[in-house]
């Protein structure tokens, strides 16, 4: 008795189906959620910058997504473990602050031997993280290896740069702020953080 072709291809297509859908149901599924957003006063000591630094850098920055912290071998982008103290040294004639500020505002201005350029500035979109985000950032990176010493007042050639993408008018001035008081930060909860 011969089975006809038809039945061999049904049968072959739905035993491959079966085994897709066996093999898809193993895969462990991972539902993804936009970033919780978290109001920040406008108070932060450098070691709350520190901590907010590192949730922008695993959340809303994507920084983790290329980079890595205490790993070797074969990398994508440099790895950060000991930033902190590397950055006061990586470019002659710029202190820790304006290097962390220049590698993340324009990264292609300076690439770290042995790797490509690719980083986009986090300043713009799709990232577009504020002034004050990346002044945690740095908080952060500078305590990498390092004494982390930036303030939410802290100055460099960048602040104002801007997150609107190209051609959007700039937003009207904001009204002045008190003398030390910076402006509210928002940033993203991680899941499962209060």
């Amino acid at each position: 008795m011969t089975v006809p072709v038809v039945a061999r291809i049904g049968a072959l297509v739905l035993v491959t189906t079966a085994f897709y859908g066996y093999v898809g149901q193993m895969v462990p599924q991972k539902e993804v959620q936009p970033p919780e957003e978290v109001a920040v006063g406008t108070n932060l000591t450098t070691a709350d910058m520190v901590k907010v630094g590192k949730q922008i850098m695993e959340g809303k920055g994507f920084c983790v997504t290329c980079h890595t912290i205490g790993k070797s071998g074969a990398l994508r982008f440099p790895d950060l473990e000991g930033i902190g103290a590397r950055a006061k040294t990586r470019v002659p004639g710029l202190s820790d602050v304006e290097y962390l500020a220049q590698s993340l505002y324009e990264p292609n201005v300076f690439i770290v031997p042995g790797f490509n350029p690719g980083m986009p500035a986090v300043n713009q979109p799709p990232i577009g993280l504020t002034d004050q985000e990346i002044l945690t950032v740095i908080a952060y990176l500078q305590s990498l290896g390092g004494t982390p010493t930036v303030t939410l007042q802290a100055t460099h050639k960048y602040l104002g740069a801007g997150t609107a993408p190209a051609g959007t008018p700039a937003p009207a001035a904001a009204p002045a702020a008190e003398p030390g008081k910076a402006q509210p930060l928002t940033i993203p909860k991680k899941d499962g953080a209060r």
